[in-house]
């Protein structure tokens, strides 16, 4: 599907899912070179920046966070940038570009913003969305963190072994996916510089600075992660021995009154209290005080 979007002199191309007759219909139209259109035809696994005479080709993958896209995994857009226009293609919706086109389109009726000399800018602020949009996916998992520190203190912390790998989980589909980025921006940037000239290089460092917003968000979400496994897993190492203390100590009193019941069960001749018709009291008696010199005991030595 082609979507075309025109402000002043800028002219953007979406492509979403493109058939080969509309990939060739952009490349004759904007004379790019014919390998480009093969790689707009199918994913790219790898990240890459081209610079051509005419245009500069960027591939790039966003991250798809499960709870927000409905699953999880990577997002590629591919960039064909050239001075007066702009080219990006995708294989699935992206909510970035469809809400900045929205944006651009209005803009464009209204005529009420500028959006730079060249397709550059256009790049820049569409790069921007891409990580604003990244951010505020990042602050849904801030609040799963707040949430998980708060029942990690309301005694809920096998439950939150589960959830914390979750998170951990979406942070490091995350990472993985931004991880090639600081190469090819930078990248892009010795590219764009030669492109468009010194007077780019300020937005190609302020989209390098985007890049580093993200990763030092992450950056803290990891540690905060490790922290709240770390408290998490010291709660629970702290009720499992407090409970094996108790057990211990119920079966360390249980035994004697076992043994004492054993004896004075056993069907042989000379049991004390066997012919005693309060033999009966008596051993519940000796029972009963062994229970409490045995809890004595273990109130001297502090074990409970």
């Amino acid at each position: 599907m082609i979507s075309r979007y025109t402000h002043k002199k800028l002219n953007w191309i979406d492509l979403e899912s493109p058939t080969k007759e509309e990939v060739r219909e952009v490349m004759d139209e904007y004379g790019f070179h014919p390998l480009i259109a093969d790689e707009l035809l199918s994913p790219t696994v790898r990240p890459k920046v081209d610079l051509y005479d005419n245009l500069i080709y960027l591939i790039i993958h966003f991250p798809a966070v499960s709870y927000v896209n409905g699953h999880s995994g990577t997002q590629e857009i591919d960039f064909v940038i050239g001075k007066d226009f702009l080219i990006t293609t995708h294989y699935e919706l992206v909510d970035p570009l469809h809400e900045f086109s929205k944006v651009f389109e209005v803009n464009s009726i209204l005529d009420k913003s500028d959006m730079g000399k060249h397709a550059g800018f256009l790049f820049f602020y569409i790069i921007k969305e891409l990580y604003r949009k990244l951010i505020l996916e990042l602050d849904h998992i801030d609040e799963q963190l707040e949430d998980i520190e708060e029942r990690i203190f309301l005694g809920e912390e096998p439950a939150m072994v589960k959830k914390i790998s979750r998170v951990n989980r979406d942070l490091l589909n995350v990472r993985q996916a931004i991880r090639p980025h600081k190469e090819v921006l930078d990248s892009f940037e010795l590219a764009g510089t030669q492109f468009f000239g010194d007077d780019f290089t300020y937005h190609l460092r302020s989209i390098i600075g985007e890049y580093y917003k993200v990763f030092n968000i992450l950056e803290g979400h990891k540690e905060t992660v490790l922290d709240l496994r770390d408290t998490n897993d010291s709660l629970l190492t702290t009720k499992t021995n407090e409970t094996m203390k108790t057990l211990t100590i119920m079966a360390f009193m249980a035994f004697p009154l076992t043994l004492i019941t054993g004896v004075f069960g056993m069907n042989i001749k000379f049991i004390p209290f066997a012919e005693d018709e309060n033999g009966l009291l008596a051993i519940l008696g000796l029972m009963t005080v062994t229970g409490i010199v045995m809890f004595i005991y273990f109130k001297v030595k502090k074990w409970i």
